[in-house]
C-alpha cells in the first residue's frame, strides 16, 4: 500500500516537471504531420500508366509506418530514461527521501513504488499515442498492422526494459550521468543488433555472437525487432524470405517475432534489474 503511495507521488512529481504536457503536445503534432503525409500514399502513382497495387500501398504504408514508431520508440526510451534517471538521485541531493524513509515506508517500497509510477506514466502515454496512429492510418490509407497488440506490448517492453536499467543507475549515479549512459547502452544494444544481423549475413560466427549477446545482456533491440515483425505485412515477409538471409542486417524488418522463451527472459531480466536497484538503494548511505 505505502508503495503505491510512493507511486502517485511519482506521478505527480512527472506532472509537475510538465513532462508529461509537454510529451503530449508534440505528440499530437508528428501525429498530425504523419498522418497527412499517410494520407498522400493512396495518391502515388496517379497520372501514370500503371498506379499502384493495393499490395504496394500496403507495403509502402507498412514501411513509413515502421519509420514513424520507431521514432515513436526512441522518444518513448528518451523520455523513460530522463524521467527514472532523477527519480531516486534528485530526491536523495535535495533530502526529500531522507524525510520520507524516516516515515514508515521501507526502501524496497520506495524503489517499487518509483518504479510503478515510471511504469504507469509509460503506460498512460504509450497506449494511446501508438493506438491513435494506428487508427488514423487505417482510416486514411487502409492498412492495419498485423498483430497491433503485439506491437503495443513489445514497444512498452523496451521502454520498460531501459527505465528499470535508468532506475538502476539513479541509485549510484546523478540524473545526467544516469540519463547519458542509459541512452548510450540503448544506442550500443541497437548497435549490437545490427552487428549480429550482419554476422548471419556472412557467415560469421563472432558477430552473430555479439548480436546474440547484447540482446540478453540488454533486450531492448530483441524486444524492437519483435516490434518491427508486428508491423509487417505478410506479402513483404514472404518476398523478403524469397530474398535470403541478408535481411537479417536490416533493423527496420523481422521475418520473426521473439522467441518465447526470450519473452520469458525480457520479464526476469526487468525484474532482475529492478531485485539489484532496491539492492542497491538499501547499501546507499542517505
Amino acid at each position: 500500500m505505502l508503495a503505491l503511495t510512493i507511486t502517485r507521488l511519482q506521478l505527480q512529481e512527472l506532472l509537475r516537471r510538465r513532462l508529461f504536457l509537454v510529451l503530449l503536445l508534440l505528440t499530437v503534432v508528428v501525429i498530425a504531420l504523419t498522418t497527412w503525409g499517410f494520407s498522400r500514399i493512396p495518391s502515388l502513382g496517379e497520372g501514370q500508366a500503371r498506379p499502384i497495387s493495393d499490395v504496394q500501398r500496403a507495403a509502402v504504408a507498412s514501411q513509413l509506418l515502421i519509420l514513424v514508431m520507431f521514432m515513436f520508440s526512441f522518444v518513448l526510451a528518451f523520455s523513460a530514461v530522463f524521467a527514472a534517471a532523477p527519480a531516486i538521485s534528485a530526491e536523495v541531493e535535495s533530502g526529500t527521501t531522507l524525510a520520507m524513509l524516516a516515515r514508515p515506508i521501507t526502501r524496497l517500497e520506495y524503489v517499487v513504488g518509483k518504479w510503478l509510477g515510471l511504469v504507469a506514466t509509460v503506460l498512460i502515454y504509450a497506449i494511446p499515442a501508438a493506438s491513435i496512429q494506428m487508427v488514423l492510418v487505417q482510416i486514411v490509407v487502409g492498412y492495419s498492422p498485423p498483430h497491433p497488440l503485439e506491437f503495443l506490448a513489445f514497444v512498452i517492453g523496451e521502454a520498460i526494459v531501459v527505465l528499470t536499467l535508468s532506475l538502476l543507475l539513479s541509485t549510484r549515479f546523478a540524473g545526467m550521468v544516469g540519463g547519458v549512459s542509459g541512452l548510450i547502452l540503448w544506442g550500443l544494444a541497437w548497435m549490437g543488433g545490427i552487428v549480429g544481423g550482419v554476422g548471419l549475413v556472412f557467415d560469421n560466427a563472432t558477430l552473430t555472437h555479439v548480436g546474440t549477446a547484447s540482446k540478453l545482456i540488454l533486450p531492448t533491440d530483441g524486444l524492437w525487432r519483435g516490434a518491427v515483425w508486428s508491423l509487417e505485412p505478410a506479402t513483404l515477409i514472404a518476398a523478403a524470405r524469397a530474398a535470403g538471409v541478408a535481411a537479417a542486417a536490416n533493423p527496420f524488418f523481422a521475418a520473426d517475432p521473439p522467441e518465447a522463451l526470450y519473452v520469458v527472459w525480457c520479464v526476469l531480466w526487468i525484474l532482475f534489474v529492478l531485485a539489484i536497484a532496491v539492492w542497491s538503494f538499501t547499501r546507499k548511505e542517505l
